[in-house]
């Protein structure tokens, strides 16, 4: 199947509306504000609802900021040093210019724990424990996300294989990937008024004339744009062209997403001490991330590193390191636990 859908819930102008994206975002923070009062509430922590909504605001800052910084750091530092004339004027601001980066999203969630554990009282492990549960319900819809938005998309698949979605946002990357893919496009813009010569001409004049460029672009991107709006005969012309991928992003979501939410929620059944749930989560969603990256392609500015594995693959490894060593480390030092789910008890989750 081609991918036909559009990133807006409703659009106002061509780059201007609501976006499935931003509407994940805010799913998610809502979605684990309720988890969380409905298991403060089975394990009588003393937490109250105004106090959760404090902190969700805590974790939303948290998680905006890291996953944008994390992005930058770990995947394009040369957005530090790129300005321009345009709003938002500093690289680091485009959102629009790679997004953003979930090991660096889960950074600013941990700063956002301890700043509001400071704040509260409360400790900071279950703060950790609380969001590693909820978590993975934001990445649920995070993930689908990227598949409706046609971003982070999949390796190549056999052509005969029944999940594989054909992603018109790949033609954007043949510029400057795949550049003889682009005269195969002539059908496709005969549909828009572009016709086979013109656009032909284009291709010619494209590494020379800056003006060309823009104009090549605007059509790949109007392509894209009339697909997503239901143009049939732009999804028919273009159909052959694309490389059929696996559909990684939903993978991710019901693998990091879902899978890891119901095994932490049935982990957490039963009195665990602090801090257990968070290395849990900590272990298993780099173990899952890991499995993930085989199907997912990666940042066509980075590609594969050591061994063939991707950048996202060596920080998930790093990420399994140290949740090992939580895990050990936090187990070793408590001395208390926090009643599960299953069998509430009335505690006050004090700082450690």
């Amino acid at each position: 199947m081609v991918h036909d859908l559009s990133p807006f819930i409703l659009r106002f102008s061509d780059d201007f509306g609501l976006r499935w994206y931003g509407f994940s975002y805010v799913l998610g923070f809502i979605a684990a504000y309720f988890m969380m009062v409905w298991l403060v509430q089975r394990q009588r922590a003393g937490l109250s609802k105004d106090q959760i909504g404090d902190f969700i605001t805590y974790i939303a800052f948290g998680t905006l900021i890291g996953g944008r910084l994390g992005y930058v750091l770990f995947y394009s530092p040369d957005l530090l040093w790129k300005f321009k004339a345009d709003f938002p004027f500093w690289g680091v601001l485009a959102v629009n210019e790679g997004g953003m980066a979930s090991h660096g999203g889960m950074i600013g969630i941990v700063v956002a724990c301890l700043l509001f554990a400071r704040r509260s009282g409360v400790s900071s492990l279950y703060l950790f424990d609380l969001c590693a549960l909820s978590g993975p319900i934001g990445i649920f819809f995070g993930r689908l996300a990227n598949f409706i938005n046609g971003e982070l998309v999949g390796r190549p698949a056999p052509p005969d294989f029944p999940l594989a979605v054909k992603f018109p946002q790949d033609i954007v990357m043949w510029p400057t990937q795949e550049f003889d893919r682009l005269r195969g496009l002539a059908p496709v813009t005969d549909q828009l008024g572009v016709t086979s010569n013109q656009w032909m001409e284009w291709l010619d004049k494209y590494r020379f004339d800056a003006g060309i460029r823009d104009q090549v672009y605007g059509t790949l991107n109007r392509i894209i744009h009339e697909i997503q709006n239901g143009n049939t005969a732009v999804k028919e012309a273009i159909a052959p062209l694309l490389t059929p991928r696996h559909p990684s992003q939903l993978y991710a979501a019901f693998g990091e997403g879902l899978f890891l939410f119901v095994v932490l929620f049935f982990l957490w059944r039963s009195p665990r001490k602090p801090g257990f749930i968070s290395s849990a989560f900590v272990i298993l969603y780099a173990m899952v991330r890991i499995a993930d990256e085989f199907f997912r392609t990666p940042d066509a500015h980075i590609g594969f590193q050591l061994f063939g594995l991707t950048r996202g693959q060596w920080l998930s490894v790093a990420m399994m390191g140290v949740g090992i060593v939580l895990m050990i480390w936090w187990g070793r030092s408590a001395t208390m636990t926090i009643p599960g789910w299953g069998r509430a008890r009335s505690v006050r989750i004090n700082r450690r």
